[in-house]
């Protein structure tokens, strides 16, 4: 017994070694005023100012001018030939709830059931997670934490990424209750340990039985909702009383057109506005879409279609048709490690067809609308949060984007990361030149 404890602990001290994130703690608050001169600034809105100058102190923007000059006795930072970009936003992201996906311990971002809307991802939030610090160098500095599994997954909240608790990195809590529609369910299925063909009718059977649930369970939650001081706690209905208040919003992921048009229907009949996640077929209902007021997240565009009778490079095309047929749109990716992709999948959007700045608003200002901190963050301008960054080259170009500066509410972050410090490493082992 002994020798199997001491291998354990062996194993756990070289892992805790090997991913270990020297001298990165959480940055100090804002104490004196800053400009940032010469620099390209992209606002967030669309607007684009050359040579301009952005002054903010105790975290807050106090201008953004068009013009290379800084106020005197403030620390200038010179960025001639560089851009400065608002901090960009993850949507959608199980971030901070899981550190490797092949490690059960780490993960802690879905629970059993099918209906958890008591569920917060808020609380589980893990800030000593090595993951967070290599999205800020590629400039993503806020994410909203999302709770998955099940048909309805729980609640997520906004957070910045550079805090030493969830306390401390929250932006907004509980913005949305996350829910997804009931798929068609898969043509076989198993009885009595072997293959069973699904006709037409039992699938749509099975379908429809999913949604009377769902809509039962609305109605419940509803009615308990109605009730000032219920004589017996429900956790579940009692975690769904902002969606019919409107101060909690109703994000739904469906893909098909059928259950695009189905959900925000269902939605609306408890008078919910939802956002749509995913949205595969999105681009064939936009006219629905804008009739409804409906914002749409847009999956990754680096991926198949879901259909052999679709456009190979739909994926790619979907955010620009949306967002050209006048409809709210936010960019997001799958996954945890791989949010520090999120400024090239808005890279890829504009090479199929999105205008540059409104790419960059589908990460930014979009993202901030949809989330519901747009009066705080999302884009450069007077009184808002100074979450930005400065780039050397374009940030939605893998090939020029390189952080070399970011402020959290003002903070100057750290922007090592264990990247940089296994590239370091090695670099110096093999007599390489580090790529940062």
């Amino acid at each position: 017994m002994n020798k199997y404890l001491f291998t354990l602990l062996l194993s756990t001290a070289g892992t805790i070694g090997c991913f270990a994130q020297a001298n990165i703690v959480p940055a100090a608050k804002q104490t004196k005023t800053i400009a940032i001169t010469g620099a390209t600034i992209h606002v967030g809105n669309g607007t684009v100012i050359s040579n301009g100058t952005i002054v903010f102190s105790g975290g807050k923007i106090l201008s953004v001018t068009a013009n290379g000059q800084a106020p005197q006795d403030i620390e200038v930072i010179k960025a001639d030939g560089k851009h400065v970009y608002p901090g960009l936003i993850a949507p959608i992201t199980n971030l901070g709830l899981a550190e490797f996906s092949s490690v059960k311990a780490t993960l802690d971002f879905a629970e059993i059931g099918n209906f958890n809307p008591h569920i917060r991802s808020l609380v589980a939030y893990n800030t000593d997670s090595k993951v967070p610090a290599t999205l800020r160098s590629n400039g993503i500095l806020m994410a909203e934490i999302t709770p998955e599994g099940g048909t309805i997954s729980g609640s997520s909240s906004v957070v910045q990424l550079d805090a030493w608790n969830w306390e401390d990195a929250v932006v907004k809590t509980d913005d949305a209750m996350h829910m997804t529609w009931p798929a068609i369910p898969q043509s076989r299925g198993e009885f009595g340990g072997r293959r069973q063909l699904l006709t037409p009718e039992v699938i749509a059977e099975r379908r429809q039985n999913a949604i009377n649930e769902l809509e039962q369970f609305f109605s419940e939650a509803k009615g308990y909702a109605a009730i000032g001081k219920p004589t017996v706690t429900n956790t579940r209905f009692a975690a769904m009383k902002h969606l019919f208040d409107g101060k909690q919003q109703l994000f739904i992921t469906a893909d098909s057109q059928k259950d695009i048009v189905a959900s925000v229907n269902f939605a609306k009949k408890f008078n919910i506005k939802p956002v749509i996640v995913g949205g595969d077929e999105a681009y064939l209902i936009t006219d629905f879409l804008k009739e409804n007021g409906i914002s749409v997240i847009v999956k990754q565009p680096h991926a198949l279609p879901n259909s052999t009778d679709d456009d190979v490079n739909m994926p790619y095309k979907n955010a620009a048709v949306l967002a050209n047929a006048g409809i709210n749109v936010a960019i997001s990716i799958e996954g945890y490690w791989q949010q520090r992709n999120l400024p090239f999948m808005a890279g890829t959007a504009v090479a199929w067809g999105l205008d540059k700045e409104k790419a960059l608003s589908a990460i930014t200002l979009n993202t901030a609308k949809i989330l519901g901190i747009d009066k705080t963050t999302g884009s450069l301008e007077t009184g808002k949060d100074a979450t930005l960054f400065i780039s050397a080259g374009d940030a939605l170009d893998m090939r020029t984007n390189h952080v070399e500066k970011a402020f959290i509410q003002g903070r100057d972050i750290n922007l090592d990361n264990l990247h940089k410090q296994l590239d370091k490493k090695f670099s110096e082992k093999y007599g390489l030149k580090a790529a940062n």
